[in-house]
């Protein structure tokens, strides 16, 4: 007989407990065992992506997405508006319907009307508040919607976003003056081509412009608001394209320029003299727009310290002024051979020799550069019997550091006067005068049938237009570039 293997013995840690009866199921049919399924031989499919518009709804949809005036809140706004409808049963304030597309198109290129030009200066007066951050939000739908043109702009967009708006507002003030609006836009065009802007980029610019205003004017914006701004940014992108195409059949959009002298007249304030690679015209107290290697796309203003000269020298007064990257670089960095970029003349504050009206002339700081040209091309062309008065105006006597040409220019011109201000030191007898420049200059007048031209810190300029217009001389006959970068640095 076979021998039949014997069962082991059960080891401790796999020992049945003991029965316990109350605990124990109560015994039923035996199931049977579950059949194994065999090896899958591919690997499972993918499920089929479900479309979103057959997921539920959420049951409450998120605001955000729906707030396109969430930075204005008040009494009449998107929000109040909607929860007065769905709650209240009133109506919503009924607006000008938008035509098709195609009138739209055909009703934004007409010229402005005085309506659209009302309603302009009514949402701008909405968007100013919030300028920086509306104009934050413009160059962020240009940048993300057209990458392609940010390498046109500056790294730091602070200075550029001020600009703009500048821009903005410039433009809705001048709106129902043509002749004057279209003199800013013409010179604002034929800069713009130092940037790189082409006649492609005006477009798509218009176009996240009016989606900015249209979030930050809130309840403000309707579809008339919406026609007056494309209408008016068309004409003001026909004025700036007409002028860069014209401009470009006779200039370059920039001129290299190389350092040939750099010397310092005070700690702050250096004398720069470049060599442009071609004639570069202008007129004696215009400025010109100064780009240096060490800041790319930086662009600032600076006025030329001489008339033009025979040999096509252009020389620049620059100060260094806290957080001027430019002319901080100008003064401290720049040498002879480096070389500089520089954009077209521009600028109103030029003599009319036609007139022959006497003149008198305020220059507080390195604003002194324009005065001396202009006297040097009054001698140049000579004075026909005009007088030129001119006020130098400083804080102290070291930073008066153009009063010995001045000096020898009233040596050999008898028409010429030039009168040094201090406003933080006694007056010196027969040297200096003492006082805040605009209101001595007007304690020597008076000052009727001048011609007036101010050049120096914005604000030194506002002060002396208006002590100078108590002084007798017409708002009309005086004259200043106030550009705000300038004084920027």
């Amino acid at each position: 007989m076979p021998q039949t293997e014997s069962p082991a013995p059960t080891p401790a840690y796999e020992r049945v407990p003991t029965r316990v009866p109350e605990l124990d199921p109560v015994p039923g049919p035996a199931a049977s065992e579950p059949a194994i399924p065999a090896r899958p031989t591919s690997p499972p499919a993918i499920p089929a992506a479900v479309p979103p518009a057959a997921l539920p709804a959420p049951p409450i949809e998120p605001m955000f997405t729906h707030a396109p005036g969430l930075n204005w809140a008040g009494p009449g706004d998107h929000w109040s508006r909607a929860w007065a409808l769905d709650t209240l049963g009133q109506n919503t304030p009924q607006t000008q319907a938008l035509p098709p597309a195609t009138d739209l198109r055909a009703a934004a290129e007409q010229p402005p009307t005085a309506r659209d030009i009302e309603l302009i200066r009514a949402s701008l007066a909405v968007v100013e508040p919030v300028a920086d951050r509306a104009t934050a939000h413009f160059y962020a739908l240009i940048f993300v919607h057209h990458p392609e043109v940010r390498a046109l702009f500056p790294a730091a967009m602070d200075v550029q976003r001020d600009r703009l708006f500048r821009s903005l507002l410039m433009a809705a003030r001048s709106a129902d003056d043509p002749a004057g609006l279209t003199e800013y836009l013409t010179r604002l065009g034929q800069g713009h081509r130092k940037y790189g802007t082409l006649t492609g980029h005006y477009g798509p610019v218009g176009e996240c412009l009016v989606a900015a205003l249209e979030r930050y004017c809130g309840s403000r914006w309707d579809a008339a608001t919406e026609l007056a701004w494309r209408r008016v940014y068309g004409l003001v992108a026909k004025i700036m394209i007409n002028a860069a195409e014209a401009a470009a059949k006779s200039s370059p959009p920039w001129w290299q320029a190389e350092v040939v002298s750099h010397r310092r007249r005070t700690s702050d304030i250096a004398v720069v003299t470049v060599r442009p690679d071609q004639l570069y015209p202008y007129r004696a107290g215009q400025y010109a727009t100064v780009e240096t290697p060490w800041w790319p796309r930086v662009w600032r203003h600076f006025s030329f310290a001489t008339a033009p000269r025979p040999d096509g020298l252009l020389t620049f007064h620059v100060k260094a002024v806290q957080a001027g990257w430019v002319s901080n670089a100008l003064v401290h960095r720049a040498a002879p051979g480096d070389v500089l970029r520089l954009g077209p003349a521009a600028g109103g504050m030029v003599l009319d020799h036609g007139s022959g009206a006497d003149l008198v002339c305020l220059g507080g700081g390195t604003g002194i550069a324009p005065i001396s040209a202009l006297v040097e091309e009054v001698a140049e062309c000579g004075s026909a019997g005009r007088s030129v008065d001119v006020f130098y105006g400083a804080r102290r006597r070291e930073e008066l550091y153009e009063w010995e040409a001045l000096r020898g220019l009233t040596r050999r011109h008898p028409w010429l006067s030039v009168r040094p201000v201090v406003s933080e030191e006694r007056a010196v007898r027969g040297e200096t005068l003492t006082g805040d420049l605009p209101e001595v200059a007007a304690a020597c007048g008076p000052w009727d049938g001048r011609e007036a031209y101010l050049s120096g810190p914005a604000a030194m300029v506002r002060r002396a237009t208006r002590a100078l217009l108590g002084a007798g001389v017409a708002h009309s006959r005086i004259h200043h570039d106030l550009v705000g970068d300038l004084a920027a640095g």
